[in-house]
């Protein structure tokens, strides 16, 4: 007996798994491409080539307004010493916050306290020589911070060439990594 069309079973549809393959990896990439592009608008990866700090490599967060404690990435301010030492277009500073606004800031001597406890130790002179400004007492304004770095030689708000951080100066806070 002779098989008609209507005899032989209708073939089932089959995907095209190389086209769905190639669309899911265009949309997967798309959202991780979006992923990362939104998180790099927030954040950025810095390594550290001073000494000031004890860690090489963060993680910046932008626009984070810091605590006590917090590292305190910023711009410094355009004095002339920091041209001297960092050129006319210095990288950002990375310290720590150790005075919040409110916070009373004296000198005793070379030392630095906040609301009593000593935080820092001035020096006089750069390491070329060239005279240091003791940094401002009394109160840290509001949208400031006393930032310092536990180094015997950190070039902070310890110095009035630096001064309190304030908030237009602050690109983030940030983690250590390594």
């Amino acid at each position: 007996m002779a098989t008609t069309l209507s005899d032989t079973p209708a073939p089932g549809w089959r995907p095209n798994t190389r086209l769905w393959g190639i669309f899911g990896l265009l949309a997967g990439g798309s959202l991780l491409y979006s992923a990362i592009s939104s998180w790099r608008d927030d954040h950025v990866f810095l390594i550290n080539t001073t000494e000031s700090l004890p860690n090489w490599a963060f993680i910046i967060h932008r626009g984070h307004i810091p605590g006590r404690g917090d590292y305190v990435f910023f711009d410094p301010p355009a004095h002339p010493l920091v041209k001297r030492h960092f050129g006319a277009r210095p990288h950002m500073f990375g310290k720590i916050v150790y005075g919040m606004p409110g916070d009373i800031v004296t000198h005793r001597g070379a030392y630095v306290l906040i609301n009593g406890k000593a935080v820092a130790h001035m020096k006089p002179l750069t390491r070329f020589g060239e005279p240091l400004t003791p940094g401002a007492t009394g109160m840290v304004p509001n949208g400031c911070y006393f930032a310092g770095t536990p180094h015997k030689d950190g070039f902070d708000s310890r110095y009035a060439e630096i001064g309190f951080v304030c908030a237009k100066q602050i690109v983030g806070t940030g983690d250590p990594i390594l």
